[in-house]
Order: C-alpha cells, then sequence, then structure tokens
C-alpha cells in the first residue's frame, strides 16, 4: 500500500507534470483563464488519464512491440471521445469555453507519456495510482495558475468579486500573462528544490 501511496504523491509534487516535468503546456496556456475551465480541463485528463492507463496495462502483452505507440493513440482517443461527448450532453457552456482543447487531449503528452513509460510496463493496479497522481497534479497546477490569472486577471474567482474596486490588470488574462504566470510558478518551485537539495 506504501508503494501506491507513493505512487500517487509523486505525480502531485515530485514528478508534477506541469511544474516539475514541464508537460502538457498548450492547455495549461489556453484555458487557465478561469477556475471553472482548469477544473474541467483537469477532470477530463484525469479521466483519460485513468482510462487508458487501465486499458493499456490491462493489454501490455498483447499489444505487439511494433505498433505499440498507434495502439495508445487509438485506446486514448476512444477516451477522449467519451468526454467530449459527455461535456457537449451535460455541460455545454464548459464545451465551447474548452473548445479544440478537448480533442487535442490525444496528444497530450502526459498521457501519451505515461501510456509509454508507465502504463505498457506496470500492472493495472499501479497504473491507476500512477494516473490519479499525474490527473491530480495536473489539475491543482491548472487551478493554481487560473486562480492567480483570473484573480489579478479580473478581480474575482470562481465568478466572484473578491476586492471591490480592485483594478484588474488586462494582461493576466492574455496570453503573456499565462506565461509569466507559469515562468514565475516553475521558477519558485525550482528555486524550493534547489533549496532542499543544499540542506
Amino acid at each position: 500500500m506504501k508503494k501506491l501511496i507513493v505512487e500517487f504523491i509523486k505525480g502531485i509534487i515530485k514528478e508534477n507534470p506541469v511544474l516539475v516535468l514541464v508537460l502538457g503546456l498548450c492547455p495549461i496556456l489556453a484555458v487557465s483563464v478561469s477556475c471553472v475551465n482548469a477544473i474541467g480541463m483537469g477532470v477530463a485528463s484525469t479521466f483519460v488519464l485513468l482510462g487508458s492507463n487501465i486499458i493499456i496495462s490491462s493489454l501490455r502483452k498483447i499489444i505487439p512491440e511494433k505498433i505499440r505507440i498507434p495502439c495508445f493513440v487509438v485506446v486514448i482517443a476512444t477516451f477522449v471521445t467519451i468526454v467530449e461527448m459527455l461535456l457537449k450532453a451535460y455541460f455545454p457552456v464548459l464545451d465551447r469555453s474548452l473548445g479544440i482543447f478537448v480533442p487535442l487531449i490525444v496528444v497530450n503528452c502526459i498521457v501519451l507519456g505515461r501510456a509509454e513509460a508507465f502504463a505498457s510496463k506496470r500492472n493495472i493496479v499501479h497504473s491507476i495510482f500512477d494516473a490519479l497522481g499525474m490527473g491530480c497534479g495536473f489539475t491543482l497546477a491548472l487551478l493554481i495558475i487560473s486562480s492567480i490569472r483570473e484573480i489579478l486577471g479580473s478581480g474575482k474567482i470562481f465568478g466572484f468579486v473578491l476586492i471591490k474596486g480592485f483594478e484588474p490588470a488586462s494582461i493576466m488574462i492574455l496570453a503573456p500573462g499565462a506565461l509569466l504566470t507559469l515562468g514565475f510558478i516553475i521558477a519558485f518551485t525550482q528555486l524550493k528544490k534547489s533549496k532542499g537539495k543544499e540542506l
């Protein structure tokens, strides 16, 4: 059980896909204008990660080595299609807000990377905990970036006004704001990491 907990926690802290491994930046920069978008994209990516890791881990001994990547893409694309259909049916506003970035989960390096590096080599239980950890880490990073951008860019969070009379910095809801926020957060995490090694 301890190994499974370590597997889960590493995706959130030690191997966070965004803040440490610097993967999946396209959706991070594009949809992080609001916390609602962040949670929607995070849950969608976690669902795809979880489903694809389970199937790929189950079939790892059956899938031929030479065609493993195309097989992984087909499995991932199946779960992305399920997410897309669920969003269109039950969350049309969120679906419109996330736009093209939901179908692009198919080629997200986090999902494909976990399929290749982890699920294709480990059992189902370990793959489930890896997927949940990476999904939570991705969602957490997305939520942190979105919170900063939404508060500084509009003075709100989840649509609620935080400070009356606050003059928002409109750059924060534009693309440069996403890059600035991400850059400062990664710099901060790397600084903490280097200080931890010195001790």
